[in-house]
């Protein structure tokens, strides 16, 4: 039995608890995961399990890692050879990058357009900022497909298409690209095991989380 444990929110809306849960279970890593349903605003009864009261922590033994991104560094560190970063220097460098830039950046489309995997598709007006995002997103997805020459952003999954994930079901639910390479990318992250068992836990859901309902 393994000794990891991963703490996460709704299915239906928690894009950062999605991104640890999709490399662990992409990768095959055996892990125990503990969902932690959140209905309001109140977060407090998080903080049983995780130092800033917030979703995903990542349980290993007696170490408690939190956010999203530290998670998946530790998962690098811990199981080197499973791939979560790429082998070439060059390319992991690329791919660290472009983490960290979805980790820190991109704040309007957040706000604007929740993941919500029970969403139907149909568009949503959307400020300017949301669709300078979306424009650099096209940007970073075009540049590392042809760079990689794909399927995934640097060639195989990697802690940087975990990163996007949530985007991917961002840009369909609210319509907001028809760009090829945001086409081709999308239909590949969905067509894992790992996106589709999330969706469908995801869609059967029954809380509302009225701030996630745009």
């Amino acid at each position: 039995m393994s000794d990891l444990e991963l703490f996460i929110g709704n299915k239906k809306y928690s894009s950062w608890s999605f991104r640890p849960w999709i490399a662990l279970t992409a990768k095959a890593v055996d892990f125990k995961e503990n969902l932690q349903t959140f209905e309001d605003d109140n977060y407090t009864k998080f903080r049983a399990f995780s130092p800033s009261g917030t979703v995903p922590v990542l349980r290993d033994d007696d170490l408690f890692v939190w956010e999203s991104l530290a998670i998946l560094e530790y998962l690098a560190d811990k199981f080197p050879d499973r791939g979560f970063w790429p082998e070439d220097p060059n390319a992991r460098a690329r791919a660290r990058s472009c983490a960290n830039e979805m980790h820190g950046g991109f704040s309007s489309i957040r706000s604007e357009c929740p993941m919500n995997m029970a969403r139907a598709v149909r568009p949503l007006a959307v400020s300017n900022d949301v669709k300078r995002d979306v424009a650099r997103i096209e940007e970073i997805w075009d540049n590392a497909l042809q760079t990689s020459g794909g399927p995934f952003l640097f060639g195989d999954f990697c802690n940087a298409d975990a990163m996007f994930a949530p985007v991917v079901n961002r840009l369909e639910i609210y319509c907001l690209s028809e760009h090829p390479a945001v086409l081709a990318y999308s239909d590949t992250l969905k067509s894992l095991p790992a996106w589709k068992s999330w969706e469908t836990a995801g869609r059967a859901e029954s809380w509302i989380y009225e701030p996630d309902e745009a």
